[in-house]
């Protein structure tokens, strides 16, 4: 018998309780597994039926009111990968995505660090930062769509008309639109957000920031070198839900538009396809395609939500 087994031998029977915790914490972990079979399978089974479907669907030629679909394997994502118009959706699907985070991120850390502190009129202030997460998307959305492009002539109607025209001069065809979508996506998420890290802060010893003020006089160097730290697995997190609404959000630009490009994204273009033109199988492609990077994306927000070590004492 070799030293090493013999060493981890004489441990175990040295240290029976050793033992004795790793079989209890392994049923700890099949019991965790068994209460969570059932929320799995049925996550799992709602969503696994229309992936599937819509895997199948890109794989097929699909076309409303024509023959019937035919398998034609990659054939609808190759187009699409020598498309310079789809290239540029990408692109501008991922600046979107960024900004959008960055803004909601930015802005939630900003509600955040001010509602932490007590005021005057901080309740009123809790409300107003949290009612446009809570306020109706749909509702919401065709007023700040009549905000931005305001339907009726008037003042206020032609200084936005001009200050659009403006912007699309000097930024690019369409770029306005491409704002309007962010300011909304901003404007309903950095709310949630804010209330989020709020809700984190709370939760964190007030000695630590206490302990911090001793050392760091400078406001600024004792949000980077402690409040960040602290709160990073929440933003983490945070930034992960923020990418999900960013996309979900699209489908309510796109469907209180009247069913209108607002802007070249892939999603936004893909609802066209399938909607309009009743290319279901491209329609599926085109919004699959960029789900390899998305997932990426989400992995690193996972793995930067990760929990800071604790003390073993």
């Amino acid at each position: 018998m070799s030293h090493a087994v013999m060493a981890a031998a004489n441990a175990t029977i040295e240290h029976p309780s050793g033992r004795r915790g790793l079989a209890r914490r392994r049923r700890e972990v099949r019991t965790a597994y068994l209460l969570l079979a059932p929320a799995a399978l049925l996550v799992f089974g709602v969503l696994a039926y229309p992936v599937g479907w819509e895997v199948w669907t890109s794989l097929t030629s699909s076309f409303v009111g024509g023959s019937a679909a035919a398998f034609v394997g990659l054939r609808n994502y190759a187009e699409f990968v020598r498309d310079a118009e789809f290239w540029r959706a990408a692109a501008n699907t991922l600046g979107y995505l960024v900004l959008t985070t960055v803004l909601k991120l930015a802005l939630g850390i900003a509600v955040a660090l001010l509602l932490s502190r007590p005021f005057p009129g901080r309740p009123v202030a809790f409300i107003a930062a949290f009612l446009p997460w809570a306020y109706p998307g749909g509702l919401g959305l065709v007023g700040w769509y009549w905000f931005m492009i305001p339907p009726l002539h008037n003042a206020y109607s032609e200084f936005m008309s001009d200050l659009r025209y403006a912007t699309d001069a000097l930024l690019g065809q369409e770029t306005w639109r491409f704002l309007t979508l962010v300011a909304f996506n901003v404007w309903r998420g950095g709310s949630f957000v804010g209330i989020f890290l709020l809700a984190a802060l709370n939760g964190i010893p007030q000695d630590l920031f206490d302990y911090a003020a001793l050392e760091v006089r400078s406001g600024w160097r004792k949000f980077w070198m402690v409040t960040v730290p602290l709160l990073r697995p929440f933003l983490a997190l945070a930034a992960f839900l923020s990418i999900v609404t960013a996309v979900t959000d699209l489908g309510h630009v796109y469907l209180q538009s009247g069913m209108r490009i607002t802007y070249p994204i892939v999603w936004t273009q893909a609802f066209h396809l399938a909607i309009i033109g009743g290319e279901w199988g491209k329609a599926a492609a085109e919004s699959l395609i960029l789900l390899p990077v998305l997932v990426l994306i989400l992995f690193v927000c996972f793995w930067l939500f990760e929990p800071l070590e604790e003390d073993p004492l």
